[in-house]
């Protein structure tokens, strides 16, 4: 059995059970109800791709596909520019009690983002922390509710998606940044080489592979976010803060149209797998 071709394939298979069971078979549902206009309960009726042709015209879909692109400027971008820097400064200065302080920068991962949008929704209301110390500091007329504004909500949701996703990234680049040899350190300086010269030379070209990983990780964690803004803004004020997987429970537990979740949850899966495969072969192709 050892040698047989079909060895590798028995190894993996409880694996795949669980994973058929447990992430094909509900997606393959939700393909499945996408077709149909179904409450959730009772009779339904086949319609075909209708549901995905009224999502190229509902504007809160579209509005929904946009707050969460600008999401992932919040949640990949910046973490990773600032992650970056900061890795490669701790790196360089050598700082004692490293394992401490990247337990600290990895704890936001650990604490359930439930409890993370009660606290930072208390640090953002009129008499919050933030408006607190704008106040102290004599810039009151900028106080504001910052989760009830339209013009800065999504912007406030996002600032707590960079603050949870900066420890993952910094981790992740410290631990690449910890495998190059210092050698090349060592004669890079002998070359002259200053900070800024070793970054863009050695440190960048040696982490595109922990790059390309915190990207992928951290646009899923933008593009299916739901905790966040159900527990800060519940996708207001208006639709400002809505996102994909927050149209999905509203129109399938609020609005009771499934085949309409449904259909935005295939389409978000779909658009999730596109951008992921895209950064992949960006970050393998430049490696």
């Amino acid at each position: 059995m050892a040698r047989s071709a079909a060895a590798p394939y028995l190894f993996i298979l409880p694996a795949f059970l669980v994973y058929g069971a447990f992430a094909l078979y509900p997606l393959g549902r939700a393909a499945q109800f996408s077709l149909f206009e179904w409450k959730g309960f009772g009779s339904s009726t086949f319609v075909g791709l209708a549901n995905y042709v009224d999502l190229a015209g509902d504007a809160a879909f579209r509005a929904a596909i946009a707050n969460a692109l600008v999401l992932i400027v919040f949640y990949a971008v910046i973490p990773l520019v600032v992650g970056l820097v900061l890795a490669a400064i701790l790196r360089r200065g050598q700082v004692r009690g490293m394992g401490f302080f990247r337990t600290v920068i990895f704890l936001p991962q650990v604490i359930a983002l439930v409890v993370v949008a009660v606290a930072w929704r208390q640090l953002y209301s009129p008499n919050g922390l933030f408006n607190d110390v704008l106040r102290a500091v004599g810039l009151g007329s900028l106080t504001r509710g910052w989760l009830g504004d339209p013009a800065t909500a999504l912007a406030a949701v996002g600032f707590i998606g960079t603050w949870v996703q900066m420890g993952l990234v910094m981790l992740l680049l410290l631990s690449g940044m910890s495998r190059i040899p210092q050698e090349l350190f060592e004669a890079a300086r002998l070359d002259g080489s200053g900070p800024v010269r070793e970054f863009f030379a050695i440190i960048l070209p040696a982490v595109r592979g922990e790059i390309t990983v915190a990207l992928v990780l951290t646009i899923i964690a933008a593009l299916k976010t739901f905790d966040l803004v159900y527990m800060t803004t519940s996708g207001g004020p208006g639709n400002t803060t809505t996102v994909p997987s927050f149209e999905v429970y509203f129109r399938a537990f609020e609005l009771r149209t499934v085949g309409s979740a449904s259909a935005v949850a295939i389409v978000l899966t779909l658009l999730i797998f596109a951008i992921n495969v895209a950064v992949t072969r960006i970050g393998e192709r430049e490696s």
